[in-house]
């Protein structure tokens, strides 16, 4: 029955061929738009390189000081002695790393040319909590960040712009702002996107002319925490809730942070930390919350007005079918039968599109990445995009064909059969 159903439809689609067209570039370009955002999306914040156990790390980036009035605030990374004091101590992770929040430009001078890299200074550990994929070389040591060394990761294109190569570079010298380092590893190209560990140069954290061990709150660091498995994250936030909680803010009158009295800073989730980036949110959740039911109402309001012009087109290819659907009643047809068929000639439609506007998203994301507006951007179709494509093509397909589907099923055979039908 599925397979007659499905050779129907596709008589169907060709007998009107404008309709068709109308209908395939309606479902196929917001299936695109739709496809685009969410490969940026899953990119971000998905289960990527190096956030490859992204299911397992909660990021400490941001820190709230309000007084009880909520008059003033101040709100800024962490300063690394706070970080040091209360995050690395925590008992309930697999491991803690400190680095710093975001990233810093410096100049190099291969040749006779300028470089700017983005740099960003980690601990050993910051190669341990995420997964970077090494083409050369290894990440430097605990005992080379104690002891300051000047060594660094550079990422491929910096390689290839600086030596030439990516092969043979292990141990050669690559001098930033007039100082040396001697390159230990080279990783594959990381995307801004991942701005929690994107850089095109990592150092040790203690090579920095900061003053580590400034006892200010605020500053400009991060941690990003490990759990032994995915069911233990909630657990490393719970703890790290008690230990802040506990937290003893200095008196207002030394005039640190001035009336400020209470603390909002909380590990949370990688999607959590950008939202919280976005909306300035102090609560727990960073947001997240109202972001994802104000992207389901976009999605929904940009999905429905395509949707209303294929009910149209539907209800007008559907009344040039009425003798067929009189001939069918007449001859015993439920209105679930005709509800299923007319459903599946629809779903089917929306496939073809969805088919389309995965060719055209696939498209779109080279073009992006080819334009190098975002640096080292690699945004790609895959399983969950996949996924994600499936299911807004049946839901874009139900909305589509449900009441066509009713309204055409519930004619009166005799009328039908007349075709006397009122639009």
């Amino acid at each position: 029955m599925l397979l007659n159903y499905l050779k129907i439809a596709w008589k169907v689609l060709l007998r009107r061929k404008f309709f068709t067209f109308i209908s395939l570039f309606g479902i196929s370009f917001t299936l695109m738009i739709l496809l685009v955002i969410y490969a940026i999306y899953d990119h971000t914040v998905g289960p990527h390189t190096p956030e490859k156990r992204v299911d397992r790390l909660v990021f400490i980036a941001r820190m709230q000081l309000v007084n009880e009035a909520g008059t003033s605030q101040s709100n800024s990374s962490v300063g690394y002695a706070f970080l040091q004091h209360y995050v690395r101590t925590l008992r309930t992770p697999e491991k803690v790393s400190i680095s710093q929040d975001g990233i810093d430009q410096v100049v190099s001078y291969p040749g006779n040319q300028s470089l700017k890299l983005d740099r960003r200074y980690t601990d050993a550990e910051f190669w341990q909590v995420l997964d970077f994929d090494f083409v050369v070389g290894r990440p430097y040591t605990p005992s080379e960040v104690r002891s300051a060394a000047h060594v660094a990761v550079i990422n491929e294109s910096t390689s290839r712009r600086y030596f030439g190569t990516v092969q043979s570079v292990v141990g050669r010298a690559l001098e930033i702002d007039g100082i040396r380092y001697r390159v230990v590893g080279v990783v594959r190209d990381v995307p801004i996107s991942r701005n929690r560990s994107y850089a095109e140069l990592w150092v040790p954290v203690t090579t920095t002319n900061e003053d580590l061990r400034d006892p200010n709150f605020l500053g400009s660091y991060q941690a990003i925490v490990l759990a032994h498995r995915t069911t233990e994250v909630h657990a490393v936030q719970q703890e790290f809730a008690q230990v802040v909680s506990r937290v003893p803010v200095p008196d207002s009158k030394y005039g640190q942070y001035g009336d400020a009295n209470i603390i909002h800073c909380y590990a949370r989730t990688l999607l959590q930390s950008y939202t919280e980036q976005v909306t300035n949110e102090a609560g727990e959740d960073g947001g997240v919350g109202r972001f994802v039911w104000l992207v389901l109402g976009l999605t929904l309001l940009f999905m429905l007005l395509p949707a209303l012009n294929l009910v149209n087109i539907n209800m007008s290819r559907m009344l040039e079918r009425s003798a067929e659907i009189g001939v069918r009643k007449a001859f015993g047809a439920t209105v679930g039968t005709l509800i299923g068929q007319f459903l599946v000639e629809n779903i089917f439609l929306t496939l073809l599109g969805g088919v389309l506007g995965l060719v055209l998203a696939a498209g779109v994301l080279y073009l992006i990445n080819d334009s190098h507006y975002l640096p080292y951007a690699n945004f790609s179709l895959n399983g969950r995009v996949f996924l994600a494509a499936l299911g807004v093509v049946l839901i874009f397909g139900a909305m589509s064909g449900v009441y066509p589907a009713y309204k055409m099923s519930k004619l009166q055979a005799v009328k039908a059969l007349k075709e006397e039908i009122a639009a």
